[in-house]
């Protein structure tokens, strides 16, 4: 079979780490992106602990899943930022890198919404934007790289988990519930996932 050409997307795979379920009313503690192109060509990284929002509180369930991993729970939450000082960097780190872009995140449900709230309350910019917005920072609506996977290997989507995947897909980096960690195994496995795509798949014609 013949190989797809090369995809020029930058892939902003992203993860988060929340007190809670509900942006606005629980916190966005931290959260990283790492930036790929489906060759394996990495653009950069970013990261950050951000403070709570006023007027929000951690949510009891939340906490006391935490205390199972007390490590990614200190990774989130030690050193914070000023929220604004933060979104402000990120969408200076976004413009920086090659254009187009696209976020993605596993699952785009829970990562994009998140991200969509602060980058909506604290910028201009949101990961979804209108049609009749002509300086956006991604383009499209997000890759959900669990869907993704789903489709490349078969797996109904709720099984599409880090431990029922090869490790090797991920870079062999742990699941650690950690920002940056996680944003790292994802963008890897993202990868994977293409070149194993483009090593079976017939190329659309245009």
């Amino acid at each position: 079979m013949s190989t797809r050409q090369p995809d020029p997307w930058t892939y902003v795979v992203t993860d988060v780490e929340l007190d809670g379920p509900w942006p606005g009313v629980n916190s966005m503690r931290s959260f990283a992106s790492v930036a790929v192109s489906l060759d394996g060509t990495e653009h950069g990284r970013f990261e950050a602990v951000l403070e709570p929002l006023p007027g929000t509180s951690p949510d009891e369930k939340t906490l006391a899943w935490f205390q199972g991993y007390p490590e990614a729970w200190a990774a989130a939450t030690s050193d914070p930022e000023p929220v604004p000082d933060v979104m402000a960097r990120y969408v200076d780190w976004l413009k920086a890198l090659p254009w187009p872009r696209m976020f993605a995140a596993d699952p785009m449900s829970l990562d994009g919404p998140w991200i969509d709230y602060y980058l909506r309350r604290f910028t201009r910019y949101g990961v979804r934007q209108g049609h009749h917005e002509d300086d956006t920072l991604f383009i499209g609506g997000g890759l959900c790289i669990k869907s993704y996977a789903a489709a490349v290997t078969g797996l109904p989507v709720g099984e599409v988990q880090p431990d029922t995947l090869p490790s090797e897909w991920f870079g062999h980096v742990p699941h650690t519930h950690k920002a940056i960690d996680d944003a790292l195994g994802f963008a890897n496995l993202l990868v994977e996932l293409s070149r194993r795509v483009s090593a079976s798949v017939e190329p659309l014609s245009h």
